[in-house]
C-alpha cells in the first residue's frame, strides 16, 4: 500500500490496494487518516461489483439512499448509477449529478463523511478524458479568511436546503428533473450547521458553508446574510485551494466532504458515454446529531488527528 501525494492543495493515489477483498481494520484507518491529511484518494486500477463496492464504501460509516430514490443498483439502492447512457429510450442513470460547487449532506442532520465513486466509462474527445471532477479546500479556504471575519462569523450557523440545488440544477442547467415532491421536501428540510466546523480527523477548523446548499446565516439580518453568503461563496473556489481529478476506467476515487467541496465538469456530450457508480458514506462514525445546528463528537474507533 503505497501513498503518491499530488503536487496542488489536495489530492494522493493510493496502489497496491484491490478494493474487491475485505479490508483490514489497520487499513481502513490509514485511508481515514490520508483522507484527512489529502482529501481526495484515488485507487486505480479496480475491479469491482456493486456489491463490492458497496461493502468498502460501509467500512467508513452508514450508507445513505438517496432521497431522490431513482436510478439504483438493482437490489443494492446504497449504490447510486450516475452516467448519461440511454438504453432503449430510456436513462439508466442520472446525467447531471453535482455540476455545480457543493458538498454533499451538508443539508442532513448527519452530514457526509466521505463519497466513493467508481468509473466503469470515461467519456473522451480526441484522445483527452472528460467529465473532471474539480475539488476546494475547505481547511485553505477558512484560513485564507481574514482574521476579522473569522471573529465575526464564530459561532454562528448556516441554513441548508437541498432545494437550492435541485431547484439551480432545474432552472440553470436545463436539466430534466421534476420538482422534488411534498414527500421528498419533508424527507430533507432544511436544518443549521456551524458556519466553521472543527473537522474530526485534522481537528482544524473548515469553512462549512458550501455555494450549492447554504442559504442564509441566521444570525444576521437577510441582505447582510446574503453580502457575507457572496463573499463566501467566491471566497472558497479561488484558485489557489483548488484541484482538478482526470477520471481512468477503473478508478474508485474517495473524497471526504467535511473539509473539500467538488464540482462535476460537464464537458461531454450526449454521445461520449460516461458511467460512474456512487455511494454516500455518512458521517456517523465522527459525529451524532442533537438537533439542528448541533453537532458533538462520538469517540469511536479512537481515531487520531492527521498530521498535516
Amino acid at each position: 500500500m503505497q501513498l503518491i501525494p499530488s503536487d496542488r492543495v489536495l489530492g494522493a493515489a493510493i496502489e497496491g490496494l484491490d478494493l474487491s477483498r475485505p479490508l483490514e481494520e489497520r487499513e481502513v484507518e490509514a485511508i481515514i487518516q490520508a483522507l484527512g491529511r489529502y482529501g481526495v484518494i484515488r485507487f486505480p486500477r479496480q475491479r469491482l461489483t456493486a456489491a463490492q463496492q458497496k461493502a468498502f464504501a460501509a467500512r467508513f460509516g452508514e450508507l445513505e439512499i438517496n432521497v431522490a430514490g431513482a436510478f439504483q443498483e438493482p437490489g443494492i439502492p446504497e449504490v447510486m448509477i450516475l452516467s448519461n447512457v440511454v438504453r432503449d429510450g430510456k436513462p439508466i442513470g442520472m446525467a447531471d449529478a453535482g455540476q455545480d460547487w457543493h458538498t454533499d449532506m451538508s443539508y442532513s442532520k448527519t452530514i457526509a463523511f466521505a463519497n466513493v465513486l467508481y468509473a466503469l466509462e470515461v467519456p473522451r474527445r480526441n484522445g483527452k478524458a472528460l467529465g473532471d471532477t474539480e475539488f476546494s479546500s475547505m481547511h485553505a479556504a477558512y484560513e485564507g479568511l481574514p482574521r476579522e471575519l473569522k471573529t465575526r462569523l464564530e459561532g454562528m450557523t448556516v441554513l441548508h436546503d437541498f432545494n437550492k440545488f435541485w431547484e439551480m440544477m432545474r432552472r440553470e442547467k436545463g436539466s430534466k428533473r421534476p420538482p422534488l415532491t411534498e414527500a421528498q421536501r419533508k424527507a430533507k428540510p432544511p436544518v443549521s450547521q456551524p458556519v466553521f466546523l472543527t473537522h474530526p480527523i485534522t481537528g482544524r477548523k473548515v469553512l462549512y458553508a458550501n455555494p450549492g446548499y447554504a442559504v442564509r446565516i441566521n444570525e444576521l439580518p437577510e441582505k447582510e446574510s446574503d453580502e457575507v453568503l457572496a463573499l463566501l461563496f467566491a471566497h472558497q473556489v479561488k484558485p489557489e485551494y483548488r484541484y482538478r481529478f482526470r477520471w481512468q476506467a477503473g478508478d474508485v476515487l474517495m473524497w471526504e466532504d467535511i473539509g473539500t467541496i467538488h464540482n462535476a465538469v460537464a464537458d461531454y456530450g450526449p454521445d461520449e458515454h460516461r458511467l460512474v457508480k456512487r455511494c454516500q458514506v455518512m458521517a456517523d462514525r465522527f459525529f451524532k446529531a442533537e438537533g439542528a445546528g448541533h453537532r458533538a463528537w462520538k469517540a469511536r474507533g479512537g481515531h487520531r488527528k492527521a498530521e498535516v
